[in-house]
């Protein structure tokens, strides 16, 4: 060798795995798919993430996909663009959520603004809303404070949401190592030196508790708002929160999105967490653009019981250096998380 072992970075270090472990091909859900987490606009790039539409809508076919939740569909005119692109286009296969203008919040009233526009892009055709981390960890008011989710002034938002019946997808907190010391102890550094803007650790920033009351205020004080707590509340790495959440609050779901790494991680305790609330956990994949190996991971992981087995196929893997186990859910609980759940949870699902 042209260096000793001893010398080899971390980041070069690519086991291979000796383990004989069962591998199961999951390729026919339980029930027709819906992913509830996904982006398919063309938000923050000027470019859409799906460039070819009908090549989607065969791929979903193959892969048993029904719906797609696209997130990114802003408001007014982009909001009509997206509708366009995909909701009015291909009926049934996608709905669209849309958002509101965090840039509009230097001059009072904008929590009646936010509202109206909610309300405008209803009835334009939004089936729900979408609301980002940004919320809390950089937006700021017209007295440059930080905005959180349980700040008074939003009330008006969260009457429009309970007045329209369409439901909320916040995410409103990362991963909880996003929130430590960027150390030799952080079980994400090699992502977070990949990517240190999401490093949230710092006087500058609240900590993650302060984001998670502020969500649990709201769902608390709404209750005829249907909420949905994006990458399993926020929260993957804590069930028992998780749990507590939807123990508490009737109007709460959770989606799965990008936490296979999390959740198989501990599949004894997610498959606790899904048999105690079968209605309430659903199914989001939170990749742009959906691949049919995509979702066939995601149905591997909840319908098999297979140990050890990869859940991306980036090396390095993007969140850590572990494998994960599946569910080994029965069909009947297969079939809620991967559809049924959200097609009884958003109204535009069963329209």
């Amino acid at each position: 060798m042209s260096e000793p072992l001893a010398d080899v970075r971390l980041r070069d270090f690519a086991p291979v795995s000796m383990m004989t472990a069962q591998t199961t091909y999951v390729t026919e859900p339980a029930a027709p798919i819906v992913d509830v987490h996904n982006h398919l606009g063309r938000r923050l790039t000027g470019v859409w993430q799906v460039p070819d539409p009908d090549a989607l809508i065969a791929m979903m076919d193959a892969a048993g996909v029904a719906t797609i939740v696209n997130l990114d569909g802003e408001w007014t005119d982009e909001l009509e663009a997206n509708l366009d692109r995909y909701d009015r286009k291909y009926p049934g296969r996608f709905v669209t959520f849309a958002r509101v203008d965090w840039n509009d919040t230097s001059t009072p009233g904008w929590g009646d603004r936010m509202a109206a526009s909610l309300t405008d892009s209803v009835r334009r055709g939004a089936a729900g809303l979408k609301l980002w981390k940004d919320i809390g960890l950089r937006v700021r008011d017209e007295r440059d404070e930080l905005i959180f989710l349980d700040d008074e002034r939003l009330e008006p938002l969260w009457d429009a949401l309970a007045d329209s019946g369409v439901p909320a997808l916040i995410h409103t907190a990362d991963p909880a190592a996003f929130f430590q010391p960027l150390d030799a102890r952080n079980e994400r550094l090699e992502e977070l030196l990949r990517h240190p803007d999401w490093h949230f650790h710092g006087p500058e920033f609240p900590p993650l508790q302060r984001l998670l009351d502020a969500f649990e205020a709201v769902v608390a004080a709404h209750p005829r708002v249907r909420f949905i707590g994006a990458h399993v509340g926020c929260l993957a790495e804590n069930l028992d929160w998780v749990e507590q959440m939807l123990d508490r609050y009737p109007n709460y779901r959770v989606d799965i999105a990008a936490r296979l790494a999390e959740l198989g991680r501990q599949p004894r305790r997610t498959r606790a967490l899904i048999e105690h609330h079968p209605d309430r956990v659903l199914l989001g994949t939170d990749c742009s653009p959906p691949e049919a190996a995509d979702y066939q991971l995601y149905l591997r992981f909840l319908a098999s019981s297979d140990e050890a087995f990869a859940y991306s196929t980036e090396q390095p893997p993007p969140t850590g250096r572990w494998t994960i186990s599946g569910l080994g859910l029965p069909d009947d609980l297969a079939a809620k998380v991967e559809g049924d759940n959200a097609r009884a949870f958003v109204p535009a699902l069963r329209t």
